[in-house]
């Protein structure tokens, strides 16, 4: 990283982590999120993160890649791990070894994360030591939760991702346009393609009609697909080199 540029990252970060107001909230399917008061933004959906994160990223993204056995699963924002968790749990309900990367520009303190529940609300408190060492791990080393499932954490803003043909599936889940345009760009959706292999997809939550012309412009093939409780609609994009 450039030195004018690591200083921007250091205020940012800053400001995120102490500045930047963060409340633990209740979203509607009992599921708990951080909220950010200030941006009246949130990790996840307020209608119900774990119901936001299945229908988006586990039924849209990894149960139509399933039948490659094998994945390598990109995160644009690893956040509070939900993500994570949930796909380590449905992997081994279908046997499907997963080799997920999770980029964080801005990581959760540990205190916050004890007070997420998603162990309880998904019923399976054998994952919760799971839990806890996706948390723990070092970044930027690869860990292995299990012979099927590896996990590495990359901290590293979204602009700076260079990875080529890596990935058959990206859960794309950073901040909504609203608050934070400049990660619904051209520019980001160009990495977003390099990175994936042919065919791959990427899934996310959001459904605006600039994103999907950003997606278009880079050469994606997109979808509207049917949104998450309290959104009507989504986008799922794939990698067509030759359309």
């Amino acid at each position: 990283m450039r030195p004018d540029a690591l200083v921007q990252y250091q205020k940012l970060r800053n400001y995120l982590s102490n500045s930047l107001k963060r409340e633990i909230i209740i979203t509607s399917d009992g599921s708990t999120t951080i909220h950010l008061p200030d941006w009246n933004e949130q990790y996840h959906s307020k209608h119900g993160a774990i119901q936001e994160a299945y229908h988006v990223f586990i039924k849209n993204g990894l149960y139509p890649s399933k039948e490659l056995k094998s994945l390598n699963i990109l995160e644009i924002g690893f956040g509070t791990g939900l993500n994570c968790l949930i796909t380590f749990l449905e992997a081994k309900k279908i046997e499907l070894t997963v080799n997920y990367t999770g980029v964080e520009a801005y990581p959760v303190k540990e205190e916050e994360i004890h007070k997420l529940n998603y162990v309880q609300e998904l019923d399976a408190d054998e994952l919760l030591d799971d839990f806890n060492k996706m948390h723990r791990t070092k970044w930027n080393k690869k860990f292995h939760l299990s012979p099927q499932f590896s996990l590495l954490k990359r901290e590293q803003c979204f602009d700076q991702i260079e990875d080529t043909n890596s990935f058959h599936l990206i859960y794309f889940d950073a901040f909504g346009a609203r608050v934070q345009p400049e990660l619904w760009t051209v520019s980001i959706f160009q990495k977003m393609y390099n990175a994936l292999q042919e065919k791959g997809i990427l899934v996310t939550y959001a459904a605006k009609g600039s994103v999907r012309r950003a997606m278009q412009e880079v050469g994606f093939r997109v979808e509207r697909l049917p949104g998450p409780p309290g959104k009507r609609e989504m986008l799922r994009a794939t990698k067509i080199s030759n359309l």
